[in-house]
């Protein structure tokens, strides 16, 4: 099993978590849903495999390239 970082695109505030440590994900499955400029960005899981944990929590700010959660792929 390889170890995969979720990483934020763009700064913005986390708006959601969709998902919780251990949740099983597709790829392009939403994992994280940020806002930014009053819009609300989705960061979607890289490949399938399980969410092994959250790095940030819900109204916490992120920068761009921030790795927002770790997950196991294979």
């Amino acid at each position: 099993m390889a170890r995969v970082d979720i990483v934020s695109e763009i700064a913005g505030k986390v708006w959601q978590i969709k998902v919780k440590s251990g949740d099983p994900v597709e790829q392009d499955d939403p994992v994280i849903i940020l806002e930014s400029m009053k819009m609300e960005i989705p960061v979607a899981a890289p490949a399938a495999g399980s969410i092994v944990e959250i790095l940030v929590s819900e109204e916490e700010l992120v920068s761009e390239n921030q790795t927002l959660a770790v997950m196991e792929t294979g």
